[in-house]
C-alpha cells in the first residue's frame, strides 16, 4: 500500500497542471480521501489570508483514522522533501498540519461542526477535488438476490 500511495502522491506533486502550492493541497486531499476521509474541501485563500494559500479540510470517523491520515500526509511530504512547520492536536479531535503554503485541518465530525471552518471560509473559492480522490470499494453484486426478488411487489 505504501508504494502505491507514494506513486500516486508523486504523480500529483509533479503534475504540471497543478502549480505549487496547489499540488501540495491536492496531494493532501488525495491522501485524506484514500484514508476514507469525508467532506474533503480545499479553500483557495490567496489574498484573503496571510496564513497560507490553501486550507485543506477533511473529516474522520474516529481518532485512529484521524491520526493515520495525519501521519501519512506528514510521512509522504517528508519523503518528497516538503518541510512541515508545525503539527498540532495529534492526540485530539482536530489535527492541524502547517506546511507554510498550505494548512491541512483534519477533524473528527463533532470538532468540525464545533469549529465550523467551512462557514468561516465560505466566501473563499473552493478547488474542485476529483471524485477519484475519494476511496471507493469495488462494487460487488449480491449473488443471494435473484431478479425475481427485485420485482416481488
Amino acid at each position: 500500500m505504501s508504494e502505491y500511495i507514494k506513486k500516486e502522491v508523486s504523480k500529483i506533486l509533479s503534475d504540471k497542471k497543478l502549480e505549487f502550492p496547489l499540488n501540495l493541497a491536492m496531494a493532501s486531499a488525495w491522501i485524506a480521501g484514500n484514508f476514507k476521509g469525508t467532506e474533503l474541501k480545499i479553500f483557495d485563500v490567496r489574498g484573503k489570508s496571510t496564513l497560507c494559500d490553501f486550507f485543506v479540510l477533511s473529516s474522520a470517523n474516529n481518532p485512529t483514522q484521524l491520526n493515520s491520515m495525519a501521519n501519512e500526509i506528514v510521512g509522504q511530504f517528508k519523503q518528497s522533501n516538503v518541510k512541515i512547520l508545525s503539527t498540532e492536536g495529534m492526540d485530539g479531535n482536530w489535527v492541524l498540519l502547517d506546511f507554510g503554503d498550505i494548512i491541512v485541518h483534519l477533524f473528527l465530525e463533532e470538532a468540525r461542526f464545533q469549529y465550523n471552518l467551512d462557514e468561516l471560509w465560505k466566501a473563499a473559492p473552493q478547488v474542485e477535488i476529483p471524485q477519484s480522490y475519494y476511496f471507493s470499494e469495488p462494487q460487488v453484486q449480491d449473488k443471494t438476490k435473484s431478479d425475481e426478488d427485485e420485482n416481488y411487489f
